[in-house]
């Protein structure tokens, strides 16, 4: 009777992470598709509290209550500009978890678990650990406690493909020798350094599409830890985990025009000498606009696209922002919002910030639905965004970011980039829009302006 209870459980759990992930497909239904998944993470876990082979609850009532006291602050205190590295903080606690638990049964068990399960907990141990380090990595590096640029030194790639196939094959020699802990725990070593090995060559600008595929290993290495543990939920889980944040990966990387092996292996974001005739978009000057200049091509304007990028992220501008393009809209201007899909640290950063501002879901415009509305757009409002609106993608064939697909937000009648300074973004590069002369540069942190530019729209 209980057996039968705990699999209603995690059947009626399994149905809810489905229906969770179909409603995270947009953006209307995303706060439902959360909640789905939420509450089948919740029968999961109760199910698993029912299993018959429980003895003893003092345990595991320990674990929840270090879990909270854990979980809730960084939920509750940390704000939103900082999700990315709280995401990437959650991948390594989880990855951790997994780990932890192949080596809890492999010094439990050892060799009589036989050549499969052994394999099993070896590729469990392998992933887990290297997504522990490399999540911490990838966490130091938003945080700004590691520097974003890669680092990079000869034979890098060679020395991290030779470090996989040691794995691999101290996997297949625990296989056949199942009581050999020595291979074991220099497994677990080899694979907490490359975790670190694996993230230390790619740039801040490539973390959204890291995230992403540490997320994907998280899955795997759940995967992996359910058909060891022979637990079906645990498999269900990994696998649409793995294979959801994997095939998001692939995405993301397309609306780069990247392969994962570039992002991977190709220091993107590293520090190299420009093209001469990209420098300073060939020795062009600026146009600078004050905020009462601004504020009066706003105020007149019918159609208005807002392009936020992590600027907006670092100054919370979020907030500002939406505050402005309702006093546009009083004033009987058109709003929309143009979404790149790597703007940002994490996939969907944008969108989860101006969700937090209750931003409108039908004024979210992604790459392919704004482009062809910016010729006839009076005037974009580039807030923190930097590479991927920089016309240098689509002709300079030297630059790093050639081919991307951007935002052509060139194409409108009048561009207003708010920005601290002319300083490059990620990629390292100087910004054509900068020197187009349709565009016009305020200066200043995104949070003030808009708040500036707010309050002379309402004088």
């Amino acid at each position: 009777m209980q057996r039968n209870v705990l699999q209603l459980f995690y059947l009626a759990s399994a149905i809810l992470f489905v229906l969770g992930l179909r409603g995270l497909s947009h953006p209307k239904t995303a706060r439902r598709g959360m909640f789905l998944a939420e509450l089948g993470m919740l029968l999961a876990i109760i199910g698993t509290l029912l299993h018959h082979e429980i003895i003893d609850y003092r345990w595991i009532v320990l674990g929840l209550v270090i879990g909270t006291a854990i979980g809730a602050p960084l939920a509750i205190w940390i704000p939103m500009t900082a999700v990315p590295q709280r995401t990437a903080l959650s991948h390594s606690f989880g990855a951790l978890a997994a780990a932890l638990i192949g080596i809890s049964e492999y010094l439990r068990h050892g060799a009589a678990l036989g050549s499969g399960k052994v394999g099993l907990i070896g590729i469990e141990v392998m992933l887990g650990s290297l997504t522990f380090t490399g999540s911490l990595m990838a966490a130091g590096k938003l945080q700004g406690l590691i520097r974003g640029f890669p680092v990079t030194y000869r034979g890098q790639n060679v020395s991290n493909i030779s470090l996989l196939a040691g794995m691999l094959a101290l996997i297949v020699a625990l296989m056949f020798q199942p009581a050999a802990s020595t291979l074991f725990f220099a497994l677990l070593a080899l694979a907490f350094l490359f975790g670190v090995l694996l993230i230390l060559p790619i740039g801040a600008a490539d973390m959204p599409v890291v995230i992403a595929l540490l997320n994907s290993y998280g899955g795997l290495t759940d995967a992996a830890m359910g058909f060891m543990l022979d637990n079906k939920i645990q498999i269900i889980t990994g696998s649409i985990d793995g294979s959801s944040t994997f095939i998001r990966s692939i995405l993301m990387c397309r609306a780069m025009n990247r392969s994962m092996t570039n992002v991977l292996f190709g220091a993107f974001g590293k520090a190299q000498e420009q093209p001469a005739e990209h420098a300073a978009a060939a020795g062009k000057s600026i146009r600078q606009v004050s905020i009462d200049e601004a504020a009066e091509i706003l105020g007149t304007t019918r159609s208005i696209v807002f392009v936020p990028g992590y600027g907006m992220a670092v100054s919370q501008a979020q907030h500002r922002v939406r505050e402005l393009a309702d006093a546009l809209k009083g004033k009987g201007a058109a709003i929309r919002y143009g979404i790149h899909a790597v703007a940002g640290r994490m996939p969907g950063h944008m969108n989860v910030l101006l969700a937090e501002a209750n931003v409108p879901y039908d004024e979210l415009y992604d790459m392919d639905q704004i482009n062809s509305y910016f010729p006839e757009t009076d005037v974009v409002v580039v807030v923190g965004a930097n590479d991927v609106v920089n016309p240098a993608a689509k002709r300079v064939r030297a630059s790093p970011i050639f081919g991307m697909p951007i935002l052509e937000v060139e194409r409108a009648r009048i561009v207003i980039v708010c920005k601290r300074s002319l300083a490059p973004g990620f990629a390292g590069i100087d910004n054509e829009l900068y020197y187009n002369d349709n565009t016009l540069m305020l200066f200043g942190d995104a949070k003030d302006t808009m708040v500036k530019l707010a309050t002379a729209l309402k004088q």
